[in-house]
């Protein structure tokens, strides 16, 4: 099944949750939103957490949960919807060197 690009832009299921951000570098435990309690810690209720960097690119997506981190002020954070991996070249593309 193939869907147009404002199919997929309308649907949550296609667009990670986006946290502006104002570091590069960036944690994620899948449980931001969740509220501990006294019994127990949030994170048991999300992933291992896991510590990211921003690039060039001005964003970072989670490996666990999709969370896509925007470094603010930074391209990304321009046009949300249109970065991608595909703005980057190729690895080994003799032009970059």
């Amino acid at each position: 099944m193939t869907t147009s690009p404002a199919a997929r832009a309308a649907d949550p299921a296609f667009n990670p949750e986006t946290t502006i951000v104002t570091t590069a570098r960036v944690s994620c435990d899948g449980a931001g939103a969740i509220r501990g309690g006294t019994s127990y810690r949030p994170a048991a209720l999300g992933h291992p957490r896991v510590y990211l960097q921003i690039d060039e690119t001005g964003y970072v997506d989670c490996g666990y949960c999709d969370r896509r981190f925007v470094l603010k002020g930074g391209p990304a954070e321009r046009g949300i919807d249109e970065a991608s991996t595909g703005d980057l070249p190729a690895p080994g593309d003799a032009s970059v060197a």
